[in-house]
């Protein structure tokens, strides 16, 4: 996950508000950089946690929903906590996640700095990973949630509703927009200065994905597969959710943050008096 890499320029020790843009730059690259190399047994194994560890917060959503039916705002906003809490885990615990890796990932490659083929190596694997802890969490949450009394059918059938009930168009933007989102979490993460900072902004944008009813392709496919094992939700309409949403995240992550993101910063890398004088 992102995190301040080594051998990366320290302007954030300057006294500065905040970081430069080109400071976050370089940072992100030697993150980027850092997790392609991983030996693919290390990576396999964080992403699999991650999807694992997400799924806490779809847990706790339908645990809140089974708490205050009525679709009030406080409702809302407690959910959307409940939401982030698998964000926060994953994303402060340094596990890899999908739709943070788009962006990340896309950098170096941008940059110069890597290929291709490893850059399509790291989506791969992190993607795998993170299904494949998906489909256990979400198996162990319908488990629990009906044993312990948490939620029941109807409860997950009013979580997925608004996931699930949406045109192909719609959840791709959606989508598209949720995988933004998460690539400006990777980057503002590596902005923050402290773990408070980092944890308000998971915590803010996360919040926000579950307040739009935006689709997430891992957290989505907790809820959506809690939903196939308790409600009787087609398999089809997972995969017809887990393919649309792949791609929209993809494009949002990869287009809207990493593309964009290293279009406009990257010539003052080169030219520092650049940034300043935009600053």
């Amino acid at each position: 996950m992102t995190k301040k890499a080594e051998g990366t320029p320290r302007q954030e020790d300057s006294g500065e508000a905040t970081k430069p843009a080109s400071t976050i730059l370089r940072q992100e690259i030697a993150v980027g950089n850092e997790q392609l190399d991983r030996p693919t047994r290390g990576l396999l194994l964080s992403a699999v946690s991650a999807g694992l560890e997400i799924g806490f917060g779809p847990f706790m959503v339908a645990t809140v929903i089974a708490l205050t039916t009525e679709n009030t705002l406080t409702a809302r906003l407690a959910g959307a906590v409940a939401y982030a809490i698998g964000f926060i885990i994953v994303i402060l615990g340094r596990s890899e996640l999908f739709t943070e890796h788009t962006s990340l990932a896309i950098l170096p490659l941008l940059s110069g700095k890597t290929t291709l083929r490893k850059v399509a190596r790291l989506w791969g694997l992190v993607y795998l990973g993170n299904i494949i802890g998906a489909f256990g969490v979400a198996t162990l949450a319908s488990h629990l949630g009906l044993s312990l009394g948490l939620f029941g059918k109807a409860d997950v059938q009013h979580m997925v509703g608004p996931t699930l009930d949406v045109s192909a168009t719609t959840m791709f933007f959606s989508a598209l927009a949720a995988g933004w989102m998460m690539g400006l979490v990777s980057w503002l993460v590596t902005a923050a200065r402290d773990t408070v900072g980092q944890l308000l902004i998971i915590l803010l944008v996360t919040g926000s994905i579950y307040m739009l009813r935006l689709h997430h392709s891992i957290a989505g496919s907790v809820e959506v597969l809690i939903s196939v094992f308790v409600a009787g939700t087609p398999w089809s309409e997972y995969l017809r959710f887990l393919a649309i949403t792949t791609f929209g995240n993809a494009v949002g992550g990869i287009v809207m943050v990493g593309a964009l993101k290293y279009g406009h910063i990257s010539p003052s890398i080169d030219n520092p008096t650049r940034e300043r004088i935009g600053n």
